[in-house]
C-alpha cells in the first residue's frame, strides 16, 4: 500500500500554477526540426528544407506543429512545488500528449503559458496526473496551441479508497479512445535517428539528464540513455505531413500520443499510418526489436488534393 501523504487531492486540486512567458527564434524553430529529424536523410528535401531554411535568411521558416509541445516543457519543473504532492521525480513517466493547433505558429513570438490541472487519478501503486498548458501569443492575445500532458507518478498513488479510486478530469475523457486497425497500413515511412538524436533534441530545452547521462540512462534501468518520447512524437508526425499531408504541417488540428516504449538513440523509426475519414491513427515501431513505442492519432483540417 502506498504512503497516504503520498499526495492529498484536495491541495493538488486548489494548486494555482504560475504563468510564464516563453520567447522562441527562427534559430529554436531550426534547432527544434533538426532534433526530430527533419532533412536528416536528405538536406535537398524539399518538404523538409522549409522548416531549417529560408532563402532570405530565416524569418519565414514554416515551424512544425509539435514544436508547440515545446511552450509545455515549464510545467515539469512546477511540479516539485505543488502542494499535497509527493513524489520521487526519477519515477516520473511521461505517459500521454495531446496537442490542439489553433493557428500555425509563427516562426517567432513571445509566448504566454496558462498551466491549469486538467485531471489527477489514483492508480494504486501510481498516481496520473495531467497537466493542461494553453499558449497565447502575447502581444495579440491570439490562443495558438493547447498541451495536455499526463505524467504517471510512479509510488504517489493510494491516496484514496481502493474499491472507489479517486478520479478527476476538466474535459472529455473521449479524445484519448483509439484502436490501433488490423488492416494494411495506409502508408509506411521509415526513418533512422542518429546516434546523437537526444543530445540535439534536448537543446530544445529539455535537459533531463536520463536522455544524455550514461549513468543516470544505467541507474534509471536502460543499457543507454534514451530518446525523448517527443522527439519520437515529432519523427511520427513529421511522416505523417510527409505521406498524407503531402508537406503541408498546417493541414493538422490537433495531436493524440500514447507513449509505449522506450527509443534508444540510433534505432529506425517505422510510423504505419491508417486514414480514416479526417484522422489519421498511427503506431511507431522500433525496427531493430520490432516493438511499438508510440500510437495514437492526427486529426486533419481537410485532405490533401492529390490523395
Amino acid at each position: 500500500m502506498a504512503d497516504h501523504s503520498a499526495c492529498n487531492p484536495d491541495l493538488v486540486l486548489a494548486h494555482k500554477f504560475s504563468e510564464k512567458t516563453f520567447t522562441y527564434t527562427e534559430r529554436d524553430v531550426a534547432v527544434y526540426a533538426l532534433g526530430v529529424g527533419a532533412c536528416g536523410r536528405d538536406a535537398l528535401d524539399t518538404d523538409e528544407l522549409k522548416y531549417v531554411y529560408h532563402e532570405n535568411g530565416q524569418q519565414f521558416i514554416k515551424v512544425l506543429p509539435t514544436f508547440s509541445t515545446i511552450f509545455s516543457l515549464g510545467v515539469l519543473p512546477q511540479l516539485g512545488a505543488v502542494p499535497g504532492l509527493r513524489f520521487d521525480k526519477r519515477l516520473l513517466l511521461h505517459g500521454q500528449q495531446y496537442i490542439e493547433i489553433y493557428k500555425p505558429l509563427p516562426a517567432n513570438a513571445t509566448i504566454q503559458n496558462k498551466i491549469t490541472l486538467a485531471g489527477l487519478h489514483d492508480k494504486g501503486k501510481a498516481s496520473v496526473l495531467e497537466l493542461e498548458t494553453r499558449s497565447y501569443e502575447k502581444e495579440s492575445g491570439e490562443l495558438l496551441s493547447l498541451n495536455r500532458t499526463s505524467v504517471f507518478l510512479r509510488g504517489a498513488g493510494g491516496f484514496s479508497d481502493p474499491s472507489k479510486p479517486f478520479t478527476y478530469s476538466n474535459y472529455p475523457v473521449n479524445q484519448t479512445s483509439m484502436k490501433i486497425p488490423k488492416t494494411q497500413p495506409f502508408a509506411v515511412f521509415e526513418d533512422c535517428t542518429q546516434p546523437s538524436q537526444a543530445l540535439l533534441y534536448r537543446l530544445s530545452g529539455d535537459y533531463n539528464p536520463l536522455h544524455s547521462d550514461p549513468m543516470v540512462g544505467k541507474a534509471a534501468g536502460f543499457s543507454r540513455p534514451i530518446l525523448h518520447g517527443l522527439c519520437t512524437l515529432g519523427f511520427a508526425v513529421r511522416a505523417i505531413i510527409k505521406c498524407i499531408c503531402r508537406g503541408d504541417p498546417d493541414m493538422i488540428k490537433s495531436i493524440f500520443a500514447r507513449f509505449l516504449l522506450h527509443v534508444y538513440p540510433g534505432e529506425a523509426l517505422v510510423t504505419e499510418m491508417w486514414l480514416e475519414d479526417l484522422r489519421v491513427i498511427y503506431q511507431v515501431k522500433v525496427k531493430e526489436r520490432n516493438r511499438a513505442v508510440l500510437s495514437g492519432y492526427v486529426q486533419l483540417h481537410r485532405l490533401a488534393a492529390s490523395l
